[in-house]
């Protein structure tokens, strides 16, 4: 497998120096890129096109949500990880919105950010873990959970609360004992089925119609 690309955003250098070090351990990604503030985040973008852009909320300039809008509306097909302090569920809600990739908080393990960028990275949505039931608290309207039911099969029940844990398609297929194929079947079944057209999209119908249970 190619190394995975990847540019860090952060305003901070002795982060960006602490991540540089820790991810490309073991040459399965590598850093191409830094940028200090969201203005320098969104030319690194455009001119070195990575796989993966690891982006803090927190940046002069241009915050990160800001940076975020402006690549949905550039169309870039750079997968966007968000890595901050932030753990206040309004943050998560609006990244979400704007169409983020993956949701990461700073004081995780790094295995875990390792886990998210392979996520990412192969078209997966990684929302941290213990985030989700504060997305599931703060989450107020909810619609009747029978007709969701009804509208799903037992298996598409399963695989989409798997997706929601952020499981790759290779782990969902281990778990439920079926094919990877069968599993992206199952996948694009689901997403026609409730209408959205991510994972991200589909992790969070799951929770606001009380689908999962809360991790």
């Amino acid at each position: 497998m190619n190394s995975i690309r990847v540019v860090i955003a952060d305003d901070h250098r002795m982060i960006r120096e602490g991540l540089k070090q820790l991810l490309e351990l073991d040459g399965d990604i590598v850093i191409i890129g830094e940028a200090g503030d969201g203005i320098e985040c969104l030319e690194q973008i455009e001119t070195k096109k990575p796989d993966v852009l690891l982006l803090d909320i927190n940046m002069p300039r241009m915050g990160g949500l800001k940076v975020l809008e402006k690549l949905k509306e550039m169309k870039s097909t750079t997968k966007v990880l968000i890595l901050t302090i932030h753990n206040e569920i309004e943050y998560l809600l609006k990244a979400v919105e704007i169409g983020v990739n993956g949701y990461v908080l700073k004081d995780s393990e790094s295995d875990l950010l390792r886990k998210a960028i392979f996520a990412v990275y192969g078209g997966e949505t990684f929302i941290q873990p213990n985030m989700i039931p504060l997305l599931n608290e703060k989450l107020e309207s909810r619609e009747d959970m029978t007709s969701s039911e009804n509208l799903l099969t037992k298996r598409e029940m399963e695989v989409l609360r798997l997706i929601t844990e952020g499981l790759f398609n290779k782990e969902i297929a281990y778990n439920l004992s079926i094919s990877e194929k069968t599993v992206k079947n199952h996948v694009s079944n689901i997403f026609r089925k409730i209408s959205v057209s991510d994972r991200t999209q589909a992790a969070v119908y799951a929770i606001k119609n009380n689908i999962v249970d809360v991790l």
